[in-house]
């Protein structure tokens, strides 16, 4: 799980293609728009950054980002259908390889700005990944992001969905540690060199989700609305860097904790 210099040094230049297809592509998130056309965007700007879409392929998945409007916690399948109107959240999650290496970064948009509740959820969400960031440095426990997640998370009555996590992350798309996003009694000791992401997903109504036939797309039970914010971080000799920084966040780069 300790990631050696050349290893990060390729993590946060994937991730840093990651970001930049994030800031890219929000001059195109407006009413009108299809996803397909969204993912298609952002797919063939990868290409031109002679990285890899992580996401087409893997286990099937049929597209090259994931894109989860409304009650869509995540892993929604772009597609001509899907046509964004005034008053809908959407997250977009992307995660690109270069040089054998994985960078994973989502973020929510928001169209319109009567959708005072969605505002209020995505805001919440962000929040709550900042929070976590800032209680990371060598020494303390895995579960001090959970915690910290679920004490700001209780306090806005909105509920967190357990049935995903956060995850380690290099040249799989997937590794240890897991990082959960709520109180747990995982004891792992954070060490500086560890990469890994903290990727929240928050309801405003019940935390209970399930899949739909396409066996991608999860939506929450009740259809109330879920948001989510997600960064790849590297565990510093002080704190940590967040690898997919963007350049409209309300965050520094690297926090010394």
């Amino acid at each position: 799980m300790i990631k050696k210099k050349k290893e990060i040094k390729n993590i946060r230049l994937a991730g840093k293609i990651a970001a930049k297809t994030l800031e890219m592509i929000e001059n195109y998130i407006k009413p009108n728009i299809n996803t397909e056309t969204i993912n298609n965007i952002c797919h063939n700007y990868i290409i031109k950054k002679k990285a890899i879409p992580a996401c087409l392929g893997y286990k099937g998945f049929p597209k090259s980002i994931c894109t989860s409007i409304n009650e869509v916690v995540c892993h929604g399948i772009p597609n001509k259908k899907d046509i964004l109107k005034k008053g809908d959240i959407i997250n977009i999650d992307i995660t690109v390889i270069k040089n054998g290496y994985h960078g994973d970064v989502s973020k929510m948009f928001i169209l319109g700005e009567k959708n005072h509740l969605g505002k209020k959820l995505c805001k919440a969400a962000q929040k709550s990944l900042y929070l976590s960031l800032k209680k990371i440095k060598p020494g303390v426990k895995i579960n001090i992001i959970g915690e910290t997640i679920q004490n700001y998370i209780n306090k806005k009555n909105f509920s967190i969905v357990k049935n995903y996590c956060g995850h380690g992350i290099g040249k799989n798309f997937h590794e240890e540690p897991q990082i959960l996003h709520y109180k747990n009694k995982k004891k792992m000791i954070l060490k500086k060199g560890m990469v890994f992401t903290i990727e929240p997903m928050i309801n405003i109504g019940s935390c209970e989700v399930e899949t739909m036939e396409d066996n991608w797309t999860v939506k929450t039970k009740d259809r109330k609305l879920s948001a989510q914010y997600e960064h790849t971080i590297l565990v510093t000799k002080t704190g940590c860097e967040i690898l997919t920084y963007q350049s409209n966040e309300k965050i520094k780069p690297i926090l010394i904790n």
